[in-house]
């Protein structure tokens, strides 16, 4: 498991573009590094239609982990041992994610709470990282991986093995961090957090600048102590990125991120030149009772495949997604009585993040906890926009919403899509609409990785923000409140984090091209509310894979034929606003 780097992280939600958010990003309650792997158990669920009838084959791969934790726990006492401490730190972890989750939405915020809490954080991170790499669990790892993994290949299955290893590569990077360490990154992110909110409440970034750099500073340490011999060939800034998005190095993303960059910035420039937009009209103008739209969002998230059996739908100031475990998943969003379709947005992608929680495996342990952030990214992702932005969406919705806001939401479905997709560069990246969100990615991620590489001093971070938002959007930055300060992450440590929202973004359209070609009348079942299909063909796609795969890349490539390609992405977004903008 990752070490848990800060209380803010526990909480890190994965920001939707297009929402507006005064806390900078919504926060999922992942217990470990930025967003930790969680332990969900809802079983793998068989698809319905004939397009998708899971195979023999299927249903056994969906079931190996239960039934070879047992073969190989027969065979290896050690092997069952560890399995049972593993499991114990995943229930401390949760407790963690309880703590964490208290912090940004109970906890009050006065500096002595701030502090109070960086100091039970801290001390719950140091007996978590004890516990983890702890001499015990070292000596049954090496004793488990004697015994099994000298065995002949065909007697331990891949599931056994897949988990010794994962096991081994998350054992190995935690012994690197010193219990010291580690209680630093713990306790630093508690109190760079509440220095951060003081910093963009008052437009200070000097103040904040110090601060900001012991972030950095030992975020790079930290990764600096997690690199060992296999490592040596891996720049710094890629092995922090392995802590978000595993086994996709910063060369990789450079060559994804550029072509995208050289698409979509002339596409952005017709489309606002553009002599017929979309009107916003059916946005706003009218009072939108909040009753009217909890119920409005609690019909289409279940209808969507939120399990709420298993979990609630509340309202919060900051839409996020949080999993206790299998039988408390968690999702809010917020409201306004003066527009809707925010606290929509909102639900609908926070629901896409908890159907992926939802449907993991159930062995309590790393394997059957989320890839990567931008794996899960792209499962709410793909339902906020590839289904809830779509035309065939608002032809189902659009009567809901008439329901919902009575006689005086007049508005035609064709209305109501060009809308919610209408263009507006904008300075906020959590208020970006889904075609500039990528370029808000692409400025922190190069100003990031300019940091850690020695080639952007801290101290220059607002003005290179400013200059690139001009470059890229045209947009003019009047302070730094609205500029660097807008969000959290980097004071919580979590510096590589960005490039996975557009990792997840890329993603969700490739998996949406390979969706319609397995359900081909995918707009049609959207358009009739008949979302079950494609909400099975994900979990058998992404969902009950959890770690079995390295990376994303690998993921895709057995599922889908091919690695993550960013071609999906662009073309997705060249007609789909070329032809609502009529550029």
């Amino acid at each position: 498991m990752r070490v848990v780097q800060s209380a803010l992280l526990a909480v890190l939600a994965l920001t939707r573009p297009g929402v507006n958010a005064a806390f900078a990003p919504s926060k999922n309650s992942y217990p470990a590094a930025a967003a930790a792997r969680r332990h969900v158990v809802t079983a793998f669920q068989q698809r319905m239609s004939s397009s998708t009838t899971v195979t023999n084959e299927e249903t056994k791969e969906a079931v190996i982990g239960a039934s070879s934790l047992v073969s190989s726990e027969e065979k290896c006492p050690s092997y069952k041992e560890l399995v049972e401490k593993l499991r114990n730190l995943t229930q401390l972890r949760r407790v963690q994610a309880v703590v964490n989750y208290d912090q940004l939405v109970f906890m009050p915020q006065s500096d002595r709470a701030a502090a109070e809490r960086g100091a039970q954080l801290s001390a719950l991170a140091g007996l978590i990282h004890e516990k983890a790499t702890s001499s015990e669990i070292a000596s049954l790892l090496k004793t488990s991986e004697e015994q099994l993994l000298s065995q002949a290949s065909e007697d331990v299955d891949d599931e056994t093995k897949r988990i010794l290893e994962v096991t081994r590569i998350d054992l190995d990077k935690k012994q690197r961090i010193s219990p010291e360490l580690e209680a630093k990154r713990a306790s630093l992110s508690s109190s760079a957090y509440a220095a951060w909110v003081k910093a963009r409440q008052a437009d200070d970034f000097p103040a904040f600048e110090p601060v900001l750099r012991d972030c950095f500073d030992t975020a790079m340490q930290a990764a600096r102590a997690m690199q060992g011999e296999e490592d040596a060939n891996k720049s710094l800034y890629t092995t922090m990125l392995d802590e978000y998005e595993t086994g996709m190095s910063a060369d990789r993303i450079d060559s994804i991120f550029d072509e995208i960059q050289t698409a979509l910035v002339p596409l952005i420039r017709r489309v606002l030149e553009s002599s017929t937009p979309p009107s916003k009209q059916a946005l706003s103008g009218q009072t939108f009772p909040i009753d009217s739209q909890v119920e409005l969002n609690r019909n289409i998230v279940t209808a969507l495949g939120f399990d709420e059996e298993h979990g609630r739908i509340d309202v919060s100031v900051h839409p996020f997604t949080t999993s206790f475990g299998s039988a408390d998943v968690r999702i809010t969003s917020r409201f306004s009585d003066k527009e809707w379709y925010q606290g929509l947005a909102g639900t609908i992608h926070e629901g896409g993040h908890a159907m992926y929680e939802q449907n993991l495996g159930s062995s309590g342990l790393e394997i059957d906890e989320f890839l990567s952030m931008g794996t899960h990214e792209s499962q709410s992702l793909f339902w906020e926009r590839h289904v809830g932005l779509s035309r065939p969406f608002w032809n189902y919705a659009t009567p809901l919403l008439q329901k919902a806001f009575g006689d005086q939401f007049s508005f035609t479905s064709e209305e109501v899509y060009g809308a919610v997709n209408s263009v507006t560069p904008s300075l906020i990246r959590v208020e970006a609409d889904e075609l500039t969100y990528p370029l808000h990615v692409i400025l922190r991620y190069q100003l990031e990785r300019d940091v850690v590489e020695g080639r952007l001093d801290v101290t220059d971070i607002p003005q290179r923000w400013k200059d690139s938002m001009k470059e890229l959007l045209n947009v003019d930055v009047p302070n730094d409140t609205n500029g660097c300060l807008q969000d959290v992450h980097w004071s919580g440590l979590a510096i590589g984090y960005f490039p996975t929202y557009l990792i997840g973004s890329a993603t969700a359209a490739q998996l949406a091209h390979y969706c319609r070609q397995d359900i081909p009348d995918f707009d049609e079942q959207v358009q009739g509310g008949e979302f079950a299909e494609i909400k099975e063909w994900l979990t058998s796609k992404i969902h009950r894979h959890g770690r079995r795969y390295k990376s994303l890349d690998e993921l895709l490539q057995a599922q889908v034929g091919e690695p993550l390609n960013p071609k999906y992405f662009i073309q997705y977004l060249t007609d789909k606003y070329t032809e609502l903008y009529k550029c």
